[in-house]
């Protein structure tokens, strides 16, 4: 039986909850799209880190473990040993590199969607995998899962030595890693559940009593027919295509006729924030109209308290223009020095005339944000990401505390925008849009901060937006409780 991701958290949700349930979860291919040893292998060729010899020996093996059926981890072992004599902080930083640039966008939605739903069972989660906690950690710990089953490399003085402690975690190896943390943890496998795609995984998913084969390849698939094994089928992260492409092309194209439609109302009316606000609002909506982006709003009236401060999440280079459809008018942004160097800042300074903050000078930064304190007293909003940077995944970061302080100066309050599906449509970095439905939920304002207590209530909006992100609202009055709840 094939099972959608809303069936199959349906089943978990009428399971069993607490600790004694464990959900392991492979890593390549089921929670992540693609295979993250690749990643480091051809980042290590890009920068000229492999010696010849091990590019030799790991194309033989590679070849022989796949086209003439010899051992599929011979490639990997041959990986390893090339790390001899290696600083281990070299591996934890190109991992950690690795997933800012590229592997965050390769994490499953829906495989995060699992992940959330085994999360609030109160299950015990773990990250089973044949790669090491180099590959795994930052995407783990992304996921919100605390434990790793993994092939574990030795390390001597901070130095690796090419070799494995044990066995690596791969087909029996992982079963036999998967039985060894039950016992540990006390988990009861029989009501257990486990992921995983590849052929390799049937001794793995057979531990459990939940074993549940996640877009399986052609060998696993047979064996989950054989098995009466149901599958999970979740769908790939969007990525560029000719049509996203195309259709990214028209988006820029909508830009540069709302910037010039703007502009020239300005110039012929003499009234230059009209023309701003006009060419503002034109360039986002014919952007994300061409981008074939749809907004679905819930609690849209509370955009109207205006002046206020308006904050949200930050996953894209999108956020702002949503963001700018919503507003429309009447508002202004703080942002990042650096951020004025960038080609799709144009419009912005265009139209929006932001502030921009310089978080090397304090003394600067004092200065430019006690203009914007002037310009909301004199009745503009501002719109600000809190967090200060785009986060890789759609994972909240921590809030920074700049804008509810400039809410304490001014007298404003706080409306807290919470952005959905953004970074599913334009991860960090990526030049191409792909079409969807963005969804936003803005909250009632809070207007009571106050000094004495901001760190407190600077953590507790923060669980709102987490609280959000997990739970979606589906009306109004959902959207309401998730503050109640705060």
């Amino acid at each position: 039986m094939t099972l959608s991701v809303t069936e199959a958290i349906a089943s978990i949700e009428a399971g069993p909850r607490g600790p004694q349930v464990a959900a392991y979860f492979d890593l390549d291919g089921t929670l992540v799209a693609g295979y993250t040893g690749n990643s480091f292998f051809t980042d290590r060729l890009r920068n000229r880190d492999v010696p010849a010899s091990e590019f030799i020996r790991t194309v033989v093996t590679a070849v022989d473990g796949t086209v003439l059926g010899g051992d599929p981890t011979a490639v990997a072992y041959t990986n390893f040993s090339g790390l001899a004599g290696r600083d281990e902080d070299f591996m934890v930083e190109l991992g950690e590199r690795l997933f800012h640039d590229k592997l965050a966008a390769t994490i499953r939605p829906e495989a995060r969607e699992l992940v959330r739903a085994h999360q609030r069972m109160g299950h015990t989660l773990a990250v089973a995998s044949a790669a090491t906690r180099y590959h795994i950690a930052p995407i783990a710990r992304d996921l919100g899962i605390e434990h790793l089953v993994c092939t574990e490399l030795e390390v001597v003085d901070g130095i690796f030595t090419g070799k494995t402690v044990g066995d690596m975690l791969w087909g029996k190896f992982k079963a036999k890693g998967a039985r060894k943390f039950a016992k540990a943890h006390e988990v009861d496998l029989a009501s257990s559940y486990a992921y995983g795609n590849g052929y390799e995984d049937v001794a793995f998913l057979s531990t459990v009593g939940n074993p549940r084969p996640l877009n399986p390849h052609p060998g696993l698939r047979e064996a989950a027919k054989s098995l009466g094994w149901d599958v999970v089928e979740l769908n790939e992260p969007l990525g560029a295509n000719l049509v996203s492409m195309a259709r990214t092309a028209l988006a820029m194209g909508g830009i540069n006729a709302g910037v010039s439609a703007g502009l020239a109302l300005g110039l012929l009316t003499g009234d230059r924030k009209r023309g701003a606000r006009v060419g503002l609002n034109l360039a986002a909506k014919n952007a994300l109209t061409l981008a074939g982006v749809n907004i679905n709003v819930i609690g849209r009236r509370h955009l109207e308290n205006r002046p206020a401060i308006f904050i949200a999440n930050h996953q894209s280079a999108l956020d702002p223009a949503v963001l700018a459809v919503l507003l429309e008018k009447d508002f202004t942004a703080v942002a990042k020095k650096e951020a004025r160097f960038d080609p799709r800042s144009v419009v912005a300074s265009l139209l929006v005339d932001p502030v921009y903050v310089d978080r090397g000078n304090s003394g600067q930064a004092r200065e430019a944000l006690d203009a914007v304190v002037q310009r909301l007293r004199d009745g503009t909003s501002l719109m600000i990401f809190p967090e200060g940077t785009r986060s890789p995944t759609a994972t909240l970061g921590p809030f920074r505390k700049g804008a509810f302080h400039l809410a304490l100066q001014s007298g404003l309050p706080v409306v807290p925008v919470v952005l959905r599906n953004t970074g599913e449509l334009m991860w960090r970095g990526s030049l191409v849009v792909n079409s969807g439905t963005i969804d936003v939920c803005v909250h009632p304002p809070i207007a009571d901060l106050r000094e004495e207590t901001l760190g407190e209530q600077v953590a507790d909006i923060h669980k709102i937006f987490a609280r959000t992100l997990a739970q979606w609202p589906a009306t109004d009055e959902e959207a309401a409780a998730l503050m109640e709840d705060s």
